[in-house]
């Protein structure tokens, strides 16, 4: 993995960029919030009251909150699920957020208990619930799973799913960072998804690449009580706007985009599935991400993303992540404007580069 300052310095010199929506600059963001932006106070009114809004329309629910951190929101609105049942235990996958990034927030700030189900390298499925014994407090889904590559579960066995949640007198909540990619993989408004769960998260700074920050949408007692958690945990900082306005701005310009981002997963997939040393995960692409298994050790990969920037101007990955394999990397992409700039045998033919020696 290249250090912050040496992949900082190549990705400034380079002109074009596979992953995302490209660099991510101050200048250009900033620009981005318009100078007549309603300033809020304490999280009230303002942009961020006009942001909550329209995503409680988006996503078809009474209510929305905005949080500058996704780990904040979701640790809110589980801890407000659990507490209204009585119950402890948040069932998710192996792989979600929860279990890998958040450095047990859930048991360690809550005393909630995260119980993994199923495997880690396959998406949950209805037996895996089923063979749960204790009443749980919730269910979290991911939509996509990002580690498997944004894969996720035919509509009807995430209806099932969550029915089975219902069932038990669980929650089902949805973990939607990635909602917004979610929905064009299923070729459904968000709204329609959204509607299957009590409560959703949504991320700003990932698929649609504002500042940083997030929503949750659910009913109205939900979401209030989730607003008190916000200040409970620290998150009601004096001005939210900054963040709020970014994100209502690029909603609106890329939401309506995915679809053409889903295009070109696909369109990459297959410009690419005849290159020697690299595999496509999932094949094809069920949402505007994807997953690269490329046949090299760390090292080759890592000369190679430097070679590319230094050499032709293009901007790859910050590294590549192991597997159990040492002779297999993993990497993902993201699609974004960036991506969508270059056809996807321009892609291609820079992903190969990663698999192939000098």
């Amino acid at each position: 993995m290249l250090d912050a300052a040496e992949a900082d310095a190549l990705r400034d010199r380079c002109t074009r960029f596979v992953n995302g929506h490209g660099p991510v600059r101050a200048a250009s963001l900033l620009a981005g919030i318009a100078p007549d932006t309603a300033v809020d106070t304490y999280g009230d009114g303002g942009v961020v009251a006009e942001l909550e809004a329209e995503v409680a329309a988006l996503l078809g629910k009474p209510a929305a909150v905005f949080l500058p951190s996704g780990i904040m929101a979701q640790q809110a609105v589980l801890r407000v699920h659990a507490d209204r049942r009585a119950r402890r235990t948040v069932l998710y996958h192996p792989m979600c957020h929860l279990a890998r990034h958040e450095e047990q927030a859930l048991e360690r700030l809550h005393g909630l208990i995260g119980r993994p189900v199923g495997e880690a390298h396959r998406l949950i499925a209805l037996a895996d619930l089923e063979a749960v014994a204790e009443p749980p407090a919730a269910l979290l889904i991911e939509l996509p799973q990002r580690d498997l590559g944004g894969e996720q579960p035919p509509f009807d066995a995430l209806e099932a799913q969550v029915g089975w949640a219902r069932s038990r007198g669980a929650a089902a909540h949805l973990d939607g960072a990635r909602l917004w990619e979610s929905s064009a993989g299923y070729e459904r408004p968000p709204a329609e998804i959204a509607a299957l769960f009590d409560s959703v998260y949504v991320s700003f700074y990932k698929g649609i690449g504002a500042l940083a920050g997030c929503c949750v949408a659910g009913e109205e007692d939900v979401v209030a009580e989730v607003r008190e958690w916000r200040r409970r945990l620290g998150g009601t900082l004096y001005g939210l706007w900054p963040a709020a306005a970014s994100a209502l701005g690029l909603l609106r310009e890329r939401l309506p985009r995915m679809p053409r981002y889903l295009e070109q997963a696909r369109a990459i997939a297959d410009a690419v599935r005849p290159v020697p040393g690299i595999r496509v995960v999932p094949d094809p692409p069920q949402t505007p991400m994807l997953h690269l298994l490329l046949e090299a050790p760390a090292e080759a990969v890592e000369e190679r993303i430097r070679r590319l920037a230094e050499e032709d101007g293009v901007w790859t990955f910050r590294g590549a992540g192991g597997t159990p394999d040492p002779a297999v990397q993993r990497v993902e992409l993201a699609i974004g404007d960036a991506t969508c700039a270059m056809t996807a045998d321009e892609v291609a033919g820079v992903l190969a580069r990663l698999v192939t020696p000098r």
